[in-house]
């Protein structure tokens, strides 16, 4: 793009100048001998206002009848306007249209309402619809703090392998996939293992990138195919982690509010219930967490695993998210290190988000015994060859190490308010949903 066009986000720098805006017909609005094209470019909407009597015949007349998400390139001057969105206006002079969509074959989505399914099958258009344009930048904002936060405390980025040898968290969401001459990979279910090996190397690293659930789930908090931030901490037990997660969610939280209130209001979000986030968070036990349930009805039983109805009835109690702690070992992956007062107890730790969006965060403290961890790889019956690797942490140098995962789809639906987890990434991978 030229060095000329002016984006409409920078447009207040610009008052009183005649500019070059470079962008798509968002819409379109008109009466007699005035027209205003809504024109947008990727960092905001601004409405342009072209008279007839200040213009060539030819150029009022081909922005009288530009069809929706044509592209153009118009100039004009800039005019503060309070009323309108954003605070300015851009007073046409010129335009050039780059291409205009013809009108039998129209852009299909309307103003009008669609299904959910066509609106997901026309998901590299409906990309363009305000809402679903600020929630992209909602989440740019919440995955430029998550790095921004582990920048800042002395952790290092390493990059985890997408192609693992084995499973992380349990074989049965595993998606295979064939190598070379035969031999078998997985898709990775979290970088946490590779992690643990580079936290011996760094001290206090952290990875990110996307992971791979193959759940036959149908709820709205799953996706196949997701991104996560894994922290992980050399000398470091389930209160370290505990502290690390609640640092990072309120800092999240904080740049969201300080960066995307536009952002937030185009998604009708009741900001009160994010500017309510602030620590301490509470922290219960699982055998609190429990018994809370039973008197809220639920019918779990000591040893079970918490589902989603269960998560949100906890999250109900308090304002702001809630850390359960210590679950039984049975519903912990193997490398979870034991309670020493309660062997039956994991190092566990959820944080569950308020208002219904369930576990954001996972993550606790990882067996840093050698024979303890052979012991559980073992029963868990996972393939020793497959984690020798791993098992050598425990030879050189181990010491006690924790860290957690937090899904950034999780956090991004509850930081906009959304009902499903599907808008929070732009091509969503579900059970049944693999394009576009």
């Amino acid at each position: 793009m030229s060095l000329a066009h002016v984006r409409i986000a920078d447009i207040a720098q610009h008052d009183g100048q005649t500019v070059t805006l470079a962008g798509w017909l968002y819409n379109l609005r008109k009466s007699g001998k005035i027209c205003f094209p809504i024109l947008r470019d990727g960092s905001g909407i601004i409405q342009c206002v072209a008279v007839k009597a200040n213009l060539p015949e030819e150029t009022f007349e081909a922005l009288k009848n530009l069809t929706q998400e044509s592209s153009v390139k118009i100039t004009g001057k800039v005019r503060a306007e309070q009323r309108a969105t954003g605070g300015f206006e851009l007073d046409v002079e010129s335009c050039e249209i780059l291409q205009r969509v013809p009108e039998e074959t129209p852009y299909p989505i309307t103003p009008k309402d669609h299904g959910i399914d066509f609106l997901m099958d026309h998901r590299h258009l409906w990309l363009r619809s305000r809402r679903q344009f600020a929630i992209g930048k909602v989440r740019h904002e919440v995955i430029k703090a998550t790095r921004d936060y582990f920048d800042e405390n002395g952790f290092t980025l390493v990059d985890c392998p997408i192609f693992t040898p084995a499973a992380c968290e349990g074989t049965t969401t595993l998606f295979e996939v064939d190598y070379f001459e035969d031999e078998k990979v997985y898709l990775t279910q979290s970088g946490q293992l590779y992690n643990e090996a580079n936290a011996m190397a760094f001290g206090k690293v952290y990875c990110f990138g996307p992971t791979f659930r193959a759940e036959k789930s149908k709820t709205r908090r799953h996706l196949t195919e997701f991104w996560m931030v894994e922290p992980e901490m050399a000398y470091a037990t389930l209160e370290d982690v505990k502290e690390l997660a609640e640092g990072l969610v309120c800092f999240i939280v904080q740049r969201v509010l300080a960066n995307r209130r536009t952002e937030l209001a185009i998604l009708e979000r009741d900001v009160s219930k994010l500017e309510a986030i602030t620590g301490p968070f509470p922290r219960i036990s699982y055998d609190e967490a429990v018994k809370i349930l039973q008197r809220k009805g639920s019918e779990i039983e000591w040893g079970s695993d918490f589902g989603g109805t269960d998560e949100t009835l906890l999250a109900e109690e308090f304002d702001r998210p809630v850390l359960v702690e210590k679950y039984p070992a049975q519903v912990k992956a193997f490398y979870f290190q034991p309670d020493s007062e309660r062997p039956e107890l994991a190092l566990g730790v959820d944080m569950l988000a308020p208002e219904g969006y369930g576990e954001i965060i996972g993550g606790g403290q990882r067996i840093h015994d050698y024979d303890l961890l052979l012991k559980r790889i073992e029963e868990h019956h996972l393939p020793k060859e497959a984690f020798d690797w791993y098992l050598d942490l425990r030879r050189f140098g181990s010491v006690p190490h924790a860290g957690f995962g937090m899904g950034i789809e999780r956090c991004v639906a509850w930081m906009c308010g959304l009902e499903h987890i599907r808008e929070t990434i732009a091509y969503p991978r579900m059970l049944y949903r693999t394009r576009p």
